[in-house]
Parts: structure tokens; C-alpha cells; sequence
């Protein structure tokens, strides 16, 4: 009886560390995933740059960047202003110095600021002052904020660009100034147009936002 005990006291002892050893084994690769990861999103993040243009309603600039090549993420928000952590009611009735904007993540091996630049231009009117489309009151008006001194010098230039070309009578009135506190939009705002691509769409349409730039720039 006494060997019979003995025997099964070992095999449950070694029941025991043979499963022990089994979470230690899947515990450590486990951990290798996560370093493989973590290492993998490191190398993608050295490659991400910010741009943030203001161009009237948020939610059709997003939409916009979001389909461009090379773009990670766009995020809605307010920029600009004086008055910390505005609300969106805030910021439409033109009472906090804010404009609607949009910080958009980019791939810099994919694409690049200039390239943002060429593809803003073609969703803004460039015209009209403290206005876009539908949209009026200051916070809707067209600005290329810049993150430092390339971005401003690219910004100069290509603003330079559209005006050496002729192609309007009045002068570009949009604005290039320093990026300062971005403050993120209440979430329902964060990709509208797809949430509620019903509203949007009806909201977008009713603007007159693709036909007066179709009149604008000769492209839809």
C-alpha cells in the first residue's frame, strides 16, 4: 500500500511539472509575440508623419484624405483657437477662434506633404474667406497648418504655385499657419461618413461641396 501511494504521489508530482513547464513554454512565446510586435510597430511608426488642414466641415475632409495613398489615420478636430478644450457647439457658433480640422497620419515611403498639399487644394475653394461651400463663419476657413520649417516652405510654395498659374481671377485667400494645441472632436464626429453615410451623404449633396468643385478645379 505504502509503495502504491508512493507511486502515485510521483506521478501526480510529475503531472504537476509537466504542466507547470507547458504555461512557462506558452508564456514565453507569449512574450516573443509581443517583442516581435512591439518591434514590427516601432519600425512602421519611424515612418509616420502629421499634416493638419482646416477645410471647411470636418467630416467631408476626412473623407477625402482617408481614400488618398499612403494615409494611416485622419482624425477630426479644433485648431487654432484661444479657448482651451472647446465643445463642438463651441467652436460652430464662432465663439473660441477654432477652425474644423483634420490631423492626418502618413506613411512617408508612401507618400509625402507635398503630395497632401496637391490633393487639399482640389477639395477646398481657395476663394472665399471665412467660408467653404455651405459652411459659414471663420471656423470654416481653408488653412494649411504647418508642423515645421519643410512643411512651411512646401506650403509656400505650392500656395506660390496656384497663384503663378492663373487659373483664378481673385486672389487665394487660404490661410498657412503654425500648428498649435489640436484638440480631438467628440467621437460621433470622428468618421461621420461612415457611421451615418446616409446623413452625410444627404448633408454633402445638399452643400453643393463636389459640384462647386467640379466647377473649381474641372475634376469631380
Amino acid at each position: 500500500m505504502k509503495i502504491n501511494a508512493l507511486l502515485r504521489l510521483n506521478g501526480l508530482v510529475c503531472w504537476v511539472f509537466c504542466a507547470m513547464l507547458v504555461v512557462v513554454i506558452v508564456a514565453c512565446d507569449q512574450i516573443d509575440a509581443r517583442d516581435v510586435m512591439s518591434v514590427s510597430e516601432t519600425n512602421s511608426t519611424d515612418n509616420l508623419e502629421m499634416a493638419t488642414f482646416a477645410g471647411g466641415c470636418f467630416w467631408c475632409t476626412e473623407s477625402d484624405f482617408d481614400k488618398l495613398p499612403g494615409v494611416i489615420s485622419t482624425t477630426s478636430g479644433y485648431i487654432g483657437g484661444s479657448v482651451k478644450n472647446p465643445t463642438y457647439e463651441q467652436v460652430v457658433a464662432g465663439k473660441t477662434g477654432h477652425v474644423e480640422a483634420v490631423q492626418v497620419r502618413f506613411d512617408a515611403n508612401k507618400t509625402d506633404f507635398s503630395e497632401l498639399l496637391s490633393a487639399f487644394w482640389l477639395t477646398i475653394n481657395p476663394l472665399t474667406p471665412n467660408r467653404q461651400f455651405c459652411d459659414i463663419g471663420e471656423q470654416y476657413r481653408g488653412v494649411i497648418f504647418y508642423h515645421n520649417a519643410a512643411q512651411k516652405k512646401q506650403a509656400e510654395e505650392s500656395l506660390a504655385a496656384l497663384q503663378a498659374s492663373n487659373r483664378f481671377n481673385e486672389p487665394i485667400v487660404t490661410e498657412i499657419l503654425p500648428a498649435s494645441v489640436f484638440y480631438k472632436a467628440e467621437e460621433y464626429h470622428q468618421d461621420y461618413y461612415l457611421k451615418n453615410p446616409l446623413r452625410y451623404s444627404y448633408y454633402r449633396n445638399n452643400c453643393g461641396r463636389d459640384k462647386a468643385l467640379e466647377k473649381l478645379w474641372g475634376q469631380k
